[in-house]
């Protein structure tokens, strides 16, 4: 792909209308391979060419991975610059990169690889060996993973090249089992290599196929030079490089925005992504009411939602605290002991004893019990910390991105700066250096982290 020329994105999940919407107003991108619900919302044809780049929702419906040529990736990353809280990372183990690494941990169904400044985890069942802590391997990046999320990219032994409509592998024997393909092709396959065809090749023309062999034979030979550059038994770290891989969270202005996107194809409810990305059961009822009710209008049914799918009073929910650098911390569970319908819920945590209050300075004893009112929306929220006698033993606000008050989590991306009240009164602004220090990274955008400053100082000013 060079400048200017335009780039096929296959793009599925719950964004997919929102995304294909975005992508259809956006220079030199076309949606291809488009689904059946797709094609019926848009009035236009999609072409089923093969795809430089392919957009999915991750497992927990929070944002995308982008993946494909490095070039489209970028630009497709454009694209997705949805809101405010609209974050990216790229992924450190991209799919298809080949690392050399180390066992260092065998659990029940595979085995912890240390990949020099990251990990990932080797089934048992994606290799043939017999695999023990400290065994040195070669692996490939199967399946990257969200760096929200807790799992590991997930590796394999075999070594592969994949395309559309065939995949090269990389294997010690070769020989054909019967007539194939190939034979009647004008390429030539690296000499431990095989083809594995895709379904769709036996109706694709030979010329198709050979200009689909041609760059993955190319990425074959580089990856046998690398292979003879590197000794496997000496080295740890990434090898080869994958392609490009990018992940994309979408914080709660940036659900709603997409929501508007969507709005211009089809009927959308208020919330309609936030409901979806909160409970995987709320899709089915989301379509359900779209389909009855045409036309939509109003503001995000929060109390419809809570009620529905939770939480409620007595449940009791995670704090997904979400890091600039994409990681998330859990903070623990706590029961719900107030819901709100206008938004807010109150959450109760028993703290264990020992060390201290960030910021407050003061110690945590045996139960002291956290107080917190989460709103769903705002760029903040107040955690008040109690002796068991009662007594207040300060108050903490955290500043970050919209908060999203999920059937079963809190979510939020924290920013950093924040605000304290000790008991005796004083109100203290901290933690501003580690925000620069977050933009300095690339972790905040100064548009976001400008947000987060005049957040801080209108609650140091209320406080």
């Amino acid at each position: 792909m060079t400048d200017g020329e335009s780039i096929g994105v296959q793009v599925r999940g719950i964004y997919a209308t929102a995304i294909t919407q975005r992508l259809v107003r956006a220079d030199d991108v076309d949606v291809v391979q488009a689904s059946t619900p797709i094609q019926r919302r848009f009035e236009t044809t999609f072409a089923e060419e093969p795809a430089s780049v392919t957009i999915e929702t991750d497992e927990q419906r929070l944002g995308v991975s982008i993946v494909g040529t490095q070039a489209g990736v970028e630009r497709v990353r454009d694209a997705l610059d949805v809101a405010i809280d609209t974050l990216c990372w790229r992924d450190p183990t991209p799919q298809g990169a080949i690392f050399d690494g180390v066992v260092t941990e065998t659990l029940g169904s595979g085995a912890v690889v240390d990949l020099g400044d990251t990990e990932g985890f080797l089934p048992f069942n994606a290799t043939s060996a017999h695999v023990e802590t400290d065994d040195r391997l070669r692996v490939q990046v199967a399946e990257p993973a969200a760096p929200w999320s807790t799992d590991r990219p997930e590796l394999d032994t075999t070594v592969s090249v994949r395309g559309d409509l065939a995949t090269l592998v990389r294997e010690a024997s070769t020989e054909a089992a019967g007539p194939d393909l190939l034979d009647v092709l004008s390429v030539d396959v690296p000499d431990g290599w095989r083809v594995s065809w895709g379904r769709d090749a036996d109706d694709a023309d030979f010329a198709v196929l050979e200009a689909e062999l041609e760059p993955l034979i190319d990425r074959a030979a580089d990856i046998d030079d690398a292979f003879s550059a590197h000794d496997e038994t000496t080295t740890t770290g990434r090898i080869v490089d994958g392609r490009g891989t990018q992940w994309v969270l979408f914080g709660r202005e940036s659900r709603f925005a997409l929501d508007e996107d969507r709005r211009e194809v089809t009927p959308t409810m208020p919330g309609h992504h936030r409901i979806k990305a909160g409970d995987e059961r709320a899709s089915a009822a989301v379509d359900f009411v779209e389909d009855l009710a045409p036309d939509l209008d109003g503001e995000f049914p929060f109390d419809v939602v809570t009620r529905q799918f939770g939480p409620q009073a007595g449940d009791r929910v995670a704090i997904a605290h979400g890091k600039p650098d994409g990681r998330t911390v859990s903070l623990g569970r706590g029961d719900v002991t107030e819901r709100d319908p206008d938004g807010t819920i109150r959450v109760e945590r028993e703290m264990s004893p020992g060390g201290t209050y960030d910021a407050l300075g003061t110690k945590r004893r045996g139960g002291d019990v956290a107080v917190t009112k989460f709103t769903e929306g705002k760029w903040w929220y107040p955690t008040v910390y109690r002796g068991e006698d009662g007594d207040k033993r300060g108050t903490y606000v955290n500043v970050c991105t919209p908060v999203e008050v999920f059937p079963n989590e809190i979510r939020y991306v924290d920013l950093h700066v924040d605000v304290v009240k000790h008991t005796d009164g004083t109100v203290e602004r901290v933690d501003d250096d580690e925000l620069d220090a977050a933009v300095a990274a690339g972790d905040v955008p100064e548009a976001l982290a400008e947000k987060a400053r005049k957040v801080a100082s209108a609650v140091e000013n209320a406080l």
